[in-house]
């Protein structure tokens, strides 16, 4: 169905968040504590924005909305509304809109709170221009914001070094990975010559039909497995766990890092349903759940438990993706609301905790039930949702998904069983989290434990309740959130039929029994299972994380050794450098693509062209043979008097003037600059320098003779001749073409070649002023290893 046009309401909706970071810190400044409420509006109205079009999505219909922003480049601020784009809209506005409130009672008196929201805020808006983005240009500019927001949240307690290594580190990945997938949207561009999201998912099999879908296929996935933090790239977001809690809950749960799984769900109609597809994304989706899990159990601070188990969801998302199977599809989209309600609750319960009682160390907790029960209760709701358990949404999108491994012939045994091992480790920490900081005996806790107030629990309230909600109307979500984004994944329409309870005994109920049997196993034996991690994790020592901090340090070396090699402070060296890179810039690509110019034939020459050549020849024998520098110049200066009499000879006596004179005037004024300067009196070379220097030179003189051949020979455009021909009298009342060129047409241009001169002046001066000192060697510089977080399990 073709997209139906709207008006630019979408459009604004996007920027909206983006004029409210504008005026959050002055909001913040002048209502205070009340400045929360009135900035959740923007992402309130947003979200009733588009529950409008929940109804007509749900119904097959889609929706496009379009502004230039570079039309010579067919850029457009375009927006494409569907399914996908709608359910994430709806989480990145409604969980953004009690993550505002929340952040205003976290950061409660805070000095820079409005800067908080104001970063908050853009990376709002950011977040809904990439899940909206039609073009694919915008598509990876919000994207790329999103990365660069996300570092200001993450280091924004930028006196702390871990925030700052946590924020630096993020960037690096996640902006690695956008590199990439800008090349492989540029490819896409280039073999569809399409440049709309819209248009291309109307032509399913364009890109799958091309031979340059594989590189396009790793360089999207090199986007998606970065933001994702995908296997081996994972280790970025357990330490984005630096950030205050709010950014936890909001980027690293419910938003930002499922970006990548949102870009692979939209692509899934292009690049979906390959072998390749079914092979790379389930073997690291399910490597990452497995690793994510593992290490989740090993942790004891609760927002770590909660940020590899986000890895690990994000894993099993990818994994599901990676089927194409639609029922496994089904269970993936499902999932994915399920694990933004619960994620997003629990850490906020999480940060609560922290704000309330001082501590996130669950062995440091305990008994808070009485002291903190809406946060309690909260917490239980969240759990049992992804603990997978009924009457919770995070229940029937178990089942779905289990149904849909099961179902599938080629490695659904392998990845069913990937996936109830993950499931059930995902029990062992939700059943932690909701259960040690809550029950058991009281534990002193740094500060006096209480119930905070209503902006901390109003979050996990309403998004626990929510996940329960939807699971008790489930015919309702499916038609109305699920049905819709399952279509998009799979490129048609889909109708789905949800239930709470199973209808029967089944497979998938069996698994469910199995995951939760296992689960409850493992959590009665959480203490000796993560001491058994923990060893493991230190007999192997090694890891992502500590490998990134190797890279950084080995870039940080090779760039201290090139910058050592070409900025040695020689003047030599920067000429020769720079000769190098202009000779081959001007020789090789004829050389490469075959495409030399053609050699001309020699003219015939009269007696006195002959003896203008004759002259510039001898002039270049006395260059090359002067034993000082002085006679080198004045012998430099005969070539440009030849240039000037071959100007004369053909007619232009003004330029053969001008050469004669700016000749004569360089000839002195660099005579008497060598005279100011204390230099060696010869320049000559000898050996393997004198080689390498008349290689460059022969080089660049060639590739330049070569150049402007092949511009003479290419034909004669004689359109600018004309204009200036037909119109230097009439509009610049002057006779003389290229006088009124150099100071009417080109005006600026000559304005800018004249403060070239002077600054060449300037630096003239300078040099005649220096007065040498002696050099100081340049020190390598010593790398210090950045700080790493304390717990162990992170360094894997």
């Amino acid at each position: 169905m073709t997209p139906a046009l709207i008006d630019d309401t979408t459009l604004y909706a996007v920027l909206a968040p983006f004029a409210a970071a504008v005026v959050a810190p002055f909001l913040t400044r002048w209502f205070k504590h009340n400045a929360a409420w009135l900035l959740a509006i923007v992402p309130a109205l947003i979200f009733l924005h588009f529950t409008g079009f929940v109804e007509p999505v749900s119904k097959g219909e889609s929706f496009v909305a379009a502004k230039a922003w570079a039309p010579s480049y067919g850029v457009n601020f375009s927006v494409y509304v569907d399914g996908l784009s709608t359910l994430f809209a709806l989480l990145i506005s409604g969980i953004g809109t009690f993550i505002i409130l929340y952040a205003g009672g976290y950061l409660k008196g805070h000095p820079q709170q409005g800067r908080f929201f104001s970063f908050l805020l853009m990376f709002m808006g950011s977040m809904l221009g990439l899940v909206l983005g039609n073009n694919l240009i915008s598509l990876f500019i919000f994207w790329e914001l999103t990365s660069i927001t996300s570092f200001l949240l993450i280091g924004f307690d930028h006196l702390r070094a871990a925030s700052r290594r946590a924020a630096l580190q993020a960037l690096v990945v996640t902006g690695g990975g956008g590199l990439a997938l800008l090349a492989g949207f540029i490819l896409i561009i280039s073999v569809t010559g399409e440049i709309e999201m819209s248009v291309l998912l109307a032509s399913p099999d364009i890109i799958k039909d091309t031979t340059l879908y594989v590189p396009i296929f790793f360089l999207v996935l090199g986007g998606a497995f970065t933001k994702s933090a995908q296997f081996p790239f994972h280790f970025w977001l357990p330490n984005a766990m630096e950030a205050p809690t709010p950014v936890s809950a909001y980027l690293h749960s419910a938003t930002m890092v499922k970006a990548g799984v949102y870009l692979l769900m939209r692509m899934h109609p292009l690049l979906g349903g390959t072998e390749l597809w079914t092979t790379v994304l389930p073997l690291f989706g399910g490597i990452t759940l497995l690793v994510g899990t593992i290490l989740a159990v090993r942790q004891t601070d609760l927002k770590l438990m909660l940020a590899y188990t986000t890895v690990a969801s994000l894993g099993l998302l990818v994994m599901l993706t990676g089927t194409s199977q639609e029922k496994a599809l089904e269970g993936a989209v499902l999932y994915l609301l399920a694990h933004s309600l619960f994620k997003g609750a629990l850490f906020m319960v999480a940060g609560t905790i922290d704000h309330e009682a001082g501590t996130r160390d669950i062995t440091k907790l305990g008994g808070l039930r009485s002291a903190m029960p809406i946060t309690f209760a909260a917490a239980c709701l969240a759990a049992l949702s992804m603990a997978g358990l009924p009457p919770f949404i995070g229940f029937i999108a178990k089942e779905v998904l289990y149904y849909g491994t099961w179902g599938w012939l080629e490695l659904g045994l392998p990845i069913t069983i990937t996936a109830v091992i993950g499931n059930a480790l995902m029990l062992v920490i939700a059943a932690a989290v909701a259960i040690k900081p809550f029950l058991g005996p009281k534990v002193e806790t740094p500060k006096h434990a209480h119930e905070g107030p209503v902006l901390l629990f109003a979050g996990p309230v309403f998004l626990s309740v929510t996940g329960l909600g939807l699971a008790l109307i489930a015919h309702t979500t499916g038609e109305l959130f699920i049905g819709p984004t399952l279509s998009s994944l799979l490129g048609k329409t889909t109708q789905i039929e949800l239930h709470l309870l199973p209808t029967s005994i089944n497979a998938p109920l069996l698994l469910s029994l199995v995951t939760i049997g296992l689960g409850i196993a493992l959590f009665t034996q959480i203490d000796r299972l993560r001491g058994l991690i923990g060893s493991v994790l230190t007999a192997i020592g090694w890891g992502p994380d500590k490998g990134f901090d190797q890279f950084v340090a080995g870039i940080v070396g090779l760039s201290w050794r090139i910058t050592r090699l070409l900025q040695s402070g020689k003047m030599q060296t920067y000429m020769m450098l720079t000769f190098i890179f202009t000779g081959a810039a001007v020789l090789l690509p004829g050389f490469l693509t075959d495409s030399l110019p053609a050699m001309p034939k020699m003219p015939d020459y009269r007696f006195y062209e002959w003896g203008i050549l004759l002259i510039a020849f001898f002039g270049l024998i006395a260059v090359l043979v002067a034993n000082t520098r002085l006679t080198a110049i004045v012998s430099l200066g005969i070539q440009g008097f030849a240039v000037a009499l071959i100007f004369m000879m053909f007619g232009a006596p003004d330029l053969s003037f001008t050469q004669f004179m700016v000749e004569t005037l360089s000839v002195v004024i660099l005579a008497l600059v060598m005279t100011r300067l204390n230099l060696s009196p010869s320049d000559h070379r000898h050996g393997l320098a004198a080689i390498v220097t008349g290689i460059v030179a022969i080089g660049v003189g060639l590739g330049l003779t070569l150049t402007l051949l092949a511009i003479t020979q290419q034909p004669f455009d004689s359109r600018l001749s004309d204009f200036f021909a037909q119109f230097s009298r009439s509009i610049a009342h002057g006779r003389n073409i290229v006088n009124v060129i150099i100071v009417d047409f080109r005006g600026f241009d000559t304005l800018g070649e004249i403060a070239v001169v002077v600054l060449a002046g300037l630096c003239v001066l300078a040099l005649i002023r220096v007065r040498t000192k002696p050099e100081k060697p340049i020190e390598k510089p010593k790398t210090v290893a950045p700080p790493t977080p304390a717990q162990t399990g992170e360094a894997h």
